[in-house]
């Protein structure tokens, strides 16, 4: 028989009769917090980072191949993309897809308002799967196949109240330019992605329209829209196509294109890494605070042992022993808590949150089952060597003193 083992549950044995027993408790409820505490802080960022970031992937893409120009505006240098650099693209195992985008500002005008817009024009291959889920009213662009452009176009929610338009009505589309142009199209479709910059800029026309109005070529574009299978590879993806695209072309990052929310992110980060170890330090304190209580009130018990011979190293393990058990504990009430209030959280929405200050109606979860993994895996070796120093105490304590004191 494992001595160590069966002096520890003999000691978790006398539950209800000493002090220490309200102590373990304590102690289980901490490490229970603080891993739930944990899991719950990377659950919601990931969601809260993972849900703007396919937002703002969703109308800028991860990466726009355009051609280098010294234009500043937002009217873009026409360029064809050849049929060998369109294969090397495609055949680009770290690419998802690609779309041929125009953009051109323009003014909208209703029957009673008008706002300026950036205009996005899409063709009929584009990929609409990510931005659809944005769609919150109506549907996606059509284009009628006998007309040379499409007459249509979706504004966001922001544009909608501002113009008071609903479904089906028609607004006109000014071109400001020499001669200047103007178009009517019909509404067909409403989006919103709670974030501010794109729901105030951008509205979505049919890229012939642009083509058009710009007297460009039929298969000439403002810019390529790339999606990556991983963001990750994002590094790795743009030093390849610059092995692939021509000289007079060039690569903007997502990054590049709206840093203020990747900063935004990175900040986010660090203030997690100091919460989190905050957490860990409480739950830290509080199991030594539970391993000196135990070894304090079993002290009449260490002299016995260390009075029959057993030693230092012996008498440590049963108090790890029993801090280990404390520690696993924690860990499966902290678990249990955790992922049961994300999955209700990700069932039921129940807890809301203002669009206007954090780009989405209710608190995101994200199923990190990795980062579960390594949390409960950190919080066991750091808890661990944490609750070593407490039980370095019984070095010091004397059998004599420790036998009178039980006297």
């Amino acid at each position: 028989m494992n001595i160590e083992y069966f002096l520890a549950q003999k000691i978790r044995k006398t539950k209800g009769k000493t002090f220490s027993a309200s102590v373990i408790n304590i102690g289980i409820t901490s490490i229970a917090i603080g891993v739930a505490a944990i899991m719950l802080s990377f659950s919601v960022l990931f969601g809260f980072k993972d849900t703007i970031k396919e937002k703002l992937f969703s109308m800028s893409a991860h990466l726009q191949i355009s051609k280098i120009t010294l234009n500043q505006s937002f009217e873009e240098a026409p360029f064809v993309i050849n049929k060998e650099t369109s294969e090397l693209i495609d055949n680009n195992e770290s690419i998802a897809s690609i779309n041929a985008i125009a953009l051109k500002s323009a003014l909208l005008r209703s029957d009673e308002e008008i706002s300026g817009v950036l205009l996005k024009g899409v063709d009929g291959n584009y990929n609409w799967q990510l931005f659809e889920e944005n769609i919150k009213e109506g549907r996606i662009l059509q284009k009628d196949t006998s007309e040379s452009y499409g007459k249509e176009i979706i504004l966001s929610n922001t544009l909608k109240k501002l113009l008071n338009v609903k479904l089906g009505d028609d607004i006109l589309i000014n071109f400001i330019q020499n001669p200047p142009r103007a178009r009517k199209v019909e509404i067909v479709g409403f989006y919103d992605t709670g974030i501010e910059d794109i729901d105030n800029s951008y509205a979505i026309v049919d890229i012939d329209l642009i083509r058009r109005i710009n007297d460009w070529e039929p298969n000439e574009i403002g810019h390529l829209e790339v999606f990556l299978k991983d963001f990750e590879q994002l590094e790795p993806t743009v030093d390849g196509l610059y092995d692939i695209i021509p000289q007079d072309q060039q690569i903007h990052r997502i990054t590049q294109l709206l840093p203020q929310f990747f900063d935004w992110f990175n900040l986010l980060d660090r203030n997690i890494i100091i919460v989190l170890f905050l957490i860990i330090v409480v739950a830290s304190f509080n199991m030594v605070s539970v391993l000196l209580i135990m070894i304090m009130e079993r002290t009449p018990m260490i002299g016995l042992l260390k009075s029959l011979g057993a030693r230092n190293g012996m008498i440590q393990k049963i108090f790890v022993s029993n801090a280990l058990i404390i520690i696993m504990k924690g860990l499966a009430w902290g678990n249990f808590i955790a992922l049961s209030f994300c999955l209700v959280q990700d069932l039921f929405k129940i807890i809301p949150l203002d669009p206007e200050n954090y780009y989405m109606s209710y608190v995101p979860i994200s199923w990190s089952w990795l980062t579960f993994l390594l949390v409960n895996i950190a919080t066991v070796i750091l808890v661990s060597l944490i609750v070593i120093l407490p039980t370095l105490s019984i070095l010091k304590i004397s059998p004599v003193k420790a036998l009178k004191y039980k006297n």
